[in-house]
């Protein structure tokens, strides 16, 4: 069956290295990745950014990307945004056996245990990990995430198809530098931020003076 994959987050903003993530995953996943902004992520502080804002700079960031989609899902659902109210409201609309995949970075999937209801999430989701530089998946999984996911890796991508749920597929790419927050500072004070971000990313953050002391 095909497989439904979501890339949630804040996107504060989003930048190269967000979609060499959900290019990856694109491919070889062999899906649609649709990128699912967060309205307001109960787990760390407040973006930068309005979710108006980050949803129109996803939009710009994907725009002609074949298999990359925006989905505003969680903007428009009140009350904090956690994933397991979002999977559950997946599995209402897609039905009990339609496989479905949440992609996180490696930084999130360690902090999973700090999450609402986490242990619930492997069973309405597969986790689709993607690494990032600086977090060993072999090492820095807490004790109690490590018990849980130790016979759920996958060992190929196609196994998420054939399943609804529960597995955990390591996704290996070109490693980028690039984070939300090194270049929300890297804007506020004047150094070279635009080649971390796409064109029409760059030019919406200048125009709307956005992570500047005028925001």
């Amino acid at each position: 069956m095909a497989l439904h994959c979501f890339y949630g987050g804040t996107f504060d903003p989003v930048h190269l290295g967000h979609l060499a993530i959900a290019r990856a995953a694109r491919d070889q996943l062999q899906a649609t990745i649709r990128l699912m902004p967060a309205s307001d992520p109960p787990h760390r502080p407040a973006p930068g950014a309005t979710a108006e804002q980050r949803l129109q700079m996803l939009a710009l960031a994907v725009h002609g990307e074949p298999g990359l989609v925006v989905d505003r899902r969680e903007l428009d659902r009140s009350g904090p945004s956690y994933s397991v109210e979002t999977l559950r409201e997946l599995r209402q609309t897609l039905g009990p056996l339609q496989p479905l995949a949440l992609l996180v970075g490696a930084d999130s999937f360690v902090g999973l245990p700090t999450w609402h209801q986490w242990r619930r999430l492997f069973d309405l989701a597969h986790f689709v990990v993607a690494e990032r530089p600086g977090v060993s998946l072999d090492q820095q999984l807490p004790a109690e995430l490590q018990q849980v996911v130790s016979r759920r890796w996958a060992s190929a991508s196609s196994q998420l198809h054939e399943q609804p749920a529960g597995l955990v597929f390591r996704l290996r790419h070109p490693l980028q530098p690039e984070s939300a927050s090194q270049l929300r500072a890297l804007v506020a004070s004047g150094g070279q931020w635009k080649p971390l971000v796409p064109a029409p990313v760059a030019d919406f953050i200048e125009a709307h003076a956005l992570y500047t002391a005028r925001e």
